[in-house]
């Protein structure tokens, strides 16, 4: 428990005693160099192209960050510090991923997509982590880590077909010999957020000097952070999900108003009660009160739980589960090689990992289809709640609840992954001046998702019907009727109704690979370089869902278990790749008036997929240098992405939708609080509704009880494969400057545009809502024959929103064009007590355009500068698109130290509903901004210390009204105020 509660204080002092090792280079376009070296920009081979070139030569804009960098921002997850970088849209992390859907941490570059984009390790693809072929970063501790190349922009004719936004591409740990040690911790200034790493790494080199061996060995573990720990989180999501439970009027059977009436006056509430205006809790004393209006509600108001908000009982869902999921995680990397001949090159890897994500999502609640009823048998029916049952029309008819189960621990998922890769190559020289390099790799994933305290339908039947309530069958039985009582469960009663249910994932990618380089031949202005890949893939899955979670378990549509809507097995499934590519670099021209260098260069691809086919790829590109410290550089690609596993092959599955509480969010438009029932075609949206399900006595007073419904995804094997057409221009300035005052000066400006057409895509859950009910004029005849509208599905009896069907469709298209620019000052102060270089290195991105065609045919939308809080990781609309983001660090270094600060910031953004609702648009979100101090200092030749403070002004939680949790934790920091300390030792 030390590490929890390490405090702040001794943190601070700390501080004043160590420092960081490198300046920030995430927002340097040069890697940065081990701490107490020179850091200066010279040029590194970096990811890109076929034929190796060097940074300020590439094509394409790249922007590195060094391992070290990644230390400076404290964070023990790497996609945590990439995210920080310009250019990238916040993908999955520990504040996604949960109910059940993995926990995976992933990248998404430009907001186009997690699958849209290559993840790589020396070049070779990574494991994948699910059904629709992303890599979880969880599983690449920074240990394993010497740098990161990022290339933003298609490079499908280079690397393969994903890579239409871009490639990231991680550089494992350069060798080394002996042994080094490293050990961070962190935590909140309130104590929590605790954020441990170690590692130990270990090599040698042998058989004079020919072999190398590493061994990298990493433990990791975050704690959770809950949402009841930040108060900002106190009143949102105003669930009427309560524990004290709830009485479900029925419109074909509804209690008489006149019991109603006097039985609430003899309470003390004067006036009449409609029977169908509100649902009925119980309080503790068996008295009942209305759960609108919260007549007669003797129950905590701001105390476990409890709130009356807007005179109407709530449970917010902002005081249960955790903000950020918890992680663990025990890792091991190891890799050699060995000199056959003087050039022949034997090489392998392996990498093995045990990776547990546990995130919390609170009570379980009675939802989604098909719900339990309650018998007029139940003996712990309260003597009230019996008066008003023999008032209906039918007295004997089992009736409807709802409730949130209070006396069953939270539910919450155990996401562990146990992943495997093997890689073995070998690479050197043929005759004829070819060099080569083939390799064979395979790597596996077991990913094993247990859902803890998962409520079980049939046993909750069981234990209502019993003629005892169920104490014949568990210590007690069970007594939902009020919250003390709900509380109340008996150990053996909480094991009968729960269960931990457990679905296993298996996925596995096989790949051979060749390539061969050689000189074409000489120019006068330099070598014509060639480069030949071929190569073959296979990715397999299959799915085997806790029987619970599937409709046969006897409650379809929906599963066994509460709050579930249903799950598919699928069976495995491969999707084999046969792929050869080439690419050519020719120098025109070097050496004459503004043309220092003049080259074109070229690559082709063509892919021959088991599952849609062959289609190809290309790319063009030119870079000039009129004088040495400018060069211009620009390209074209066309790009692919051929179909996945998942939208291929996956079968109609559940998982949730969030559609917010109205007026704030889009929430359920049949909803009478929603702008779809109070604006001008209210009357009009009300019979949809009535025509879909909602009985009509209800229809004037119907609202939807939570922000999330059921979704159903679906796969469609007739997709055809995405197309993308990306071109960059740019401009990188370096003069030389060596041993001057500004001795260190990089500059770069790009333009890119990337436009994908046959976009594969489900169906937005909110789109459905939104074009059914006519918000954006699909429907203008408000007809429940239309056929956004057949894609929904309600409760027969009570009217609600159970179920939002989203089929993977080759939708429509995407286009994004902005900025990228980078600027890195670097200015020697050898006059200094203590002689280095001041420092500044800047990273923005600004987009220009970020436009989404949702079908094919239809306007675009754009979503430039909106907000979208609710969009789950990876999607399209991502989370948010601010028009410019940059993170910039300045500070100073010396030989034996390196103190800075780093600022972070975003624009403004309007709120989705803008998109949606444009009449009555929420409010947006402020500009937001971090500042971080970080230091390093040298204390000996082995021994290493470093520091910091992140979001040292504690910024406040922005408010997005289009999350349903009041603000997007993902990209907005919840901590708070945090520091870190670490040390790094050699031996």
């Amino acid at each position: 428990m030390y590490r929890a509660r390490l405090s702040s204080a001794v943190l601070a002092t700390l501080l004043t005693m160590t420092n960081v090792s490198t300046r920030s280079a995430l927002a340097a376009g040069a890697a940065a160099q081990s701490a107490g070296t020179s850091d200066t920009l010279a040029e590194v081979v970096v990811t890109g192209s076929l034929i190796q070139r060097k940074n300020n030569t590439s094509v394409s804009p790249i922007t590195t960050v060094s391992a070290a960098s990644v230390k400076q921002t404290g964070q023990t997850n790497i996609e945590d510090a990439l995210n920080q970088v310009p250019g990238f849209t916040v993908g999955g992390n520990a504040a996604t991923g949960g109910q059940g859907t993995g926990g995976r941490a992933t990248i998404d570059l430009h907001g186009l997509g997690s699958n849209r984009n290559l993840v790589l390790l020396d070049g070779r693809r990574l494991p994948l982590s699910d059904i629709s072929g992303d890599v979880d970063l969880n599983i690449l501790p920074e240990a394993f880590v010497s740098g990161v190349d990022v290339i933003t922009g298609g490079a499908s004719a280079v690397y393969g077909s994903d890579a239409m936004s871009g490639v990231v591409n991680f550089k494992s740990a350069q060798y080394f010999d002996g042994v080094q040690a490293d050990v961070q911790d962190g935590v909140s200034e309130k104590g929590d957020a605790n954020r441990f790493d170690a590692s130990l790494s270990m090599g040698t080199k042998f058989a004079d000097d020919r072999g190398h061996l590493d061994l990298i060995l990493s433990d990791t573990k975050e704690d959770p952070l809950p949402f009841a720990s930040r108060g900002f989180f106190f009143k949102q999501v105003p669930s009427s999900f309560l524990g004290t439970g709830e009485f479900v009027p029925s419109a074909t059977n509804a209690p008489s108003a006149a019991v109603l009436t006097s039985l609430f006056n003899s309470y003390g509430v004067s006036g009449a009660i409609n029977p169908l205006g509100s649902n009925l809790g119980f309080n503790n004393n068996g008295t009942l009160y209305t759960v609108t209006g919260a007549k007669n509600y003797l129950g905590p108001n701001g105390t476990n739980g409890y709130l009356v908000l807007g005179n109407n009982v709530r449970m917010p869902v902002g005081q249960q589960g955790n903000i950020l999921n918890g992680l663990t995680r025990k890792a091991g990397f190891a890799k050699a090689d060995y000199d056959l001949t003087p050039t022949l090159d034997l090489y392998t890897q392996f990498m093995i990992v045990d990776l547990v994500v546990n995130s919390n999502s609170g009570g379980s609640l009675t939802q989604f289809p098909t719900l339990t009823t309650i018998p007029v048998t139940n003996p712990f029916i309260p003597a009230d709640l019996h008066a008003v049952l023999a008032s209906r029309p039918n007295p004997n008819a089992p009736f409807s609840w709802i409730g949130r189960y209070v006396g069953i621990p939270w539910k919450n998922w155990d996401e562990r992954y146990n992943v495997e890769r093997y890689l073995t190559g070998l690479r050197g020289d043929l005759a004829g001046g070819w060099h080569f390099d083939v390799f064979g790799s395979y790597d596996q994933t077991v990913h094993d998702s247990a859902m803890n305290n998962a409520v079980l339908k049939s046993n909750v039947q069981t234990l209502l019907n019993a003629p005892d309530g169920g104490a014949s069958i568990c210590a007690g039985g069970f007594n939902p009727f009020g919250d003390a009582n709900a509380r109340a469960l008996s150990p053996a009663c909480v094991a009968y109704m729960s269960t931990t249910a457990v679905s296993v994932e298996k996925l596995s990618q096989t790949q051979f690979q060749g390539q061969i380089n050689r000189t074409l031949f000489r120019l006068p202005a330099g070598r014509a370089q060639l480069a030949l890949v071929a190569d073959w893939r296979q990715n397999t899955y299959s799915y085997s869902p806790d029987v619970n979670l599937t409709a046969n378990s006897g409650w379809a549509p929906g599963g066994n278990v509460e709050a579930f809507t249903a799950t598919l097995p699928v069976p495995e499934k491969s999707i084999d790749l046969k792929e050869f590519a080439g690419q050519i670099d020719i120098p025109l021209l070097a050496d004459r008036p503004w043309v220092r260098e003049f080259a074109v260069g070229a690559a082709g691809r063509v892919s021959d997929y088991s599952t849609s086919g062959s289609v190809p790829s290309y790319e063009f590109d030119v870079r000039w240098r009129p004088i040495d410290p400018v060069l211009v550089r620009g390209s074209y690609q066309r790009a692919v992405r051929a179909p996945n596993i998942g939208e291929l092959f996956q079968p109609a599955s559940g998982t949730q939708l969030v559609i917010g509480t109205p007026p704030a969010s889009l929430g359920d438009p049949c909803d009478v609080r929603s702008t779809a029932r109070t604006g001008a075609n209210g009357a009009q949206v009300a019979n949809l509704c009535i025509a879909q399900g909602v009985p009509s006595a209800l229809a004037g007073t119907y609202q939807f009880p939570t922000t999330a419904t059921g979704q159903t995804v679906a796969g469609n094997s007739t997709l055809s494969p995405e197309k993308a057409d990306t071109f960059n221009l740019g401009i990188v300035f370096t003069p030389s400057m060596h041993g001057g005052l500004f001795s260190e000066v990089t500059t770069s400006l790009d333009y890119y545009n990337i436009a994908i057409k046959n976009v594969i895509s489900a169906v937005p859950g909110l789109t459905v809502l939104s074009k059914c009910y006519n918000l954006d004029g699909s429907n203008p005849g408000y007809s429940p024959a239309n056929s956004w509208c057949k894609l929904l599905q309600r409760d027969q009896g009570t009217g609600q929103l159970l179920q939002v069907n989203t089929p993977y469709l080759n939708l429509a298209a995407l286009k994004t064009d902005g900025f990228e620019a980078q600027v890195n000052l670097g200015i020697a102060s050898p006059w200094a007590a203590m002689p280095g270089t001041f420092y500044l290195d800047t990273n923005l991105n600004f987009i220009n355009r970020y436009l989404v065609q949702l079908l094919p045919g239809t306007p675009y939308l754009d979503y430039t500068g909106v907000s979208v809080g609710g969009a789950n990781p990876g999607a399209v609309p991502s989370r948010a698109e601010p028009r410019l983001a940059g993170l910039t660090t300045i500070g100073y270094r010396a030989r034996s130290f390196d103190v800075g600060a780093r600022w972070r910031y975003q624009s403004s953004m309007a709120d989705v509903s803008s998109i949606l609702t444009p009449k009555n648009a929420a409010a947006g979100v402020a500009s937001y901004q971090l500042w971080d101090l970080f230091a390093t200092v040298n204390v000996t030749a082995k021994l290493q210390l470093r520091a910091g403070v992140n979001n040292l002004f504690s910024a406040a939680i922005p408010y997005v009204a289009s999350s349903q949790n009041g603000s997007d934790p993902a990209l907005y920091d919840v901590i708070g105020r945090n520091f870190y300390v670490g040390a790094k030792a050699s031996f």
